[in-house]
């Protein structure tokens, strides 16, 4: 079923954002994070994917009404993501959706600039209980992972250009060095948003249902 939009609260301001809840009208609840294109189709699909298989998902709209078609226009409100305001739409996202979660804990899933979100929000927001990046990148967001309250779940691609394989390792070993689980997939010969399926140009579809897969047995046996 085709989730829709909603308000609340963030830090005295109101933010928007897409939720879809699943037919039984509560299952375990999921932030599910922007790339830098926005609150696009895309990413509303991934939260009525998770609806369908039981999940309640939240995407928040982090650049508040604003979205990109092409790489330049989506650079540009990438970069000007206010960092601050960012954490404050996803801890009022997280409280959002705490009330159509039927579990305490929360999953965290972002894509592109909301894999690295996805991580921010596990070390800032202690409700998050796992994490699961796609390929994430942004170069003002700098986690704490100290501070994550679970495991992490990276699925990246061999061929990204924005997120090599060398970062990704750096980034299990970052995670490895806090005391902190985390298990790191490559995927051969895919690119940089090869889940996204709207976009033939990078689409890999047996990379995208395996890394579907293990997102969602990552949440099913880690939200509580």
């Amino acid at each position: 079923m085709a989730g829709k939009m909603v308000e609340f609260p963030s830090n005295g301001h109101t933010a928007k954002g897409y939720l879809a809840t699943p037919a039984s009208g509560k299952g375990p609840g999921v932030l599910v994070i922007q790339e830098w294109w926005g609150l696009v189709g895309h990413i509303k699909n991934v939260c009525d994917r998770f609806a369908a298989a039981g999940f309640s998902a939240l995407a928040p709209d982090l650049y508040h009404g604003q979205t990109a078609s092409e790489p330049d226009a989506a650079g540009k409100l990438f970069m000007a993501l206010n960092i601050e305001r960012a954490e404050k739409d996803l801890a009022g996202a997280a409280k959002y959706l705490a009330g159509h979660s039927s579990t305490s804990k929360l999953g965290a899933v972002g894509f592109c600039m909301g894999g690295q979100l996805a991580l921010f929000a596990g070390c800032t927001n202690a409700s998050v209980g796992a994490v699961v990046d796609f390929y994430g990148v942004h170069p003002n967001v700098k986690p704490d992972y100290s501070r994550l309250n679970g495991p992490v779940l990276g699925l990246f691609a061999e061929k990204d250009g924005f997120v090599t394989p060398q970062t990704a390792r750096e980034v299990e070993a970052a995670i490895k060095k806090a005391g902190k689980a985390v298990e790191i997939h490559i995927y051969p010969g895919v690119d940089h948003g090869f889940f996204n399926d709207e976009r033939a140009d990078v689409h890999n579809k047996p990379a995208a249902e395996d890394a579907w897969r293990r997102t969602l047995d990552l949440f099913k046996k880690h939200l509580k």
